[in-house]
């Protein structure tokens, strides 16, 4: 069975590897794509990337994938900490949600020490750096399949 999994990026995320390089590494988001996919393949996962700039483009990827994927990972960036749309958007899905972060958001500013989305979130990764997004992949599919007994 090919397990079909949605990564959702928000806000400044397309700037991967040229933005604030000692938080967020070198890496490009289309070299976190295609690891993510390299990595899928040999799992049996179809992954999906989306990424923008905007609150409500992010809440028709999150309403897009109710009926066509088996889980979501998310790494809402910014909005993580404003967006109450995005929250609601993600408390509608009844497929698993990881909330991803590439820094450990409680290790930062204080204002971004409180996530809106992470109620809806069956696992929150943090502070792995890029390594997140291969972490959540293989979590989010062992979550699926133990779901699926």
């Amino acid at each position: 069975m090919k397990y079909k999994i949605i990564i959702i990026n928000g806000p400044n995320l397309n700037l991967l590897g040229e933005r604030e390089k000692e938080k967020y590494g070198h890496a490009t988001l289309k070299e976190i794509e295609k690891s993510c996919k390299n990595f899928a393949k040999k799992k049996d996962i179809q992954v999906v990337f989306k990424q923008s700039n905007i609150e409500g483009k992010i809440v028709d990827f999150i309403q897009d994938s109710r009926k066509k994927f088996d889980g979501l990972i998310i790494n809402a960036a910014g909005y993580t900490h404003t967006s109450v749309a995005i929250r609601d958007a993600l408390m509608i899905l009844t497929i698993p949600i990881v909330e991803l972060h590439i820094t450990n958001i409680y290790n930062r500013e204080k204002f971004r020490h409180k996530s809106l989305i992470s109620k809806a979130a069956r696992s929150i990764i943090c502070g792995f750096g890029i390594k997140g997004y291969i972490l959540a992949l293989e979590g989010l599919k062992e979550i699926i399949k133990n779901e699926n007994r």
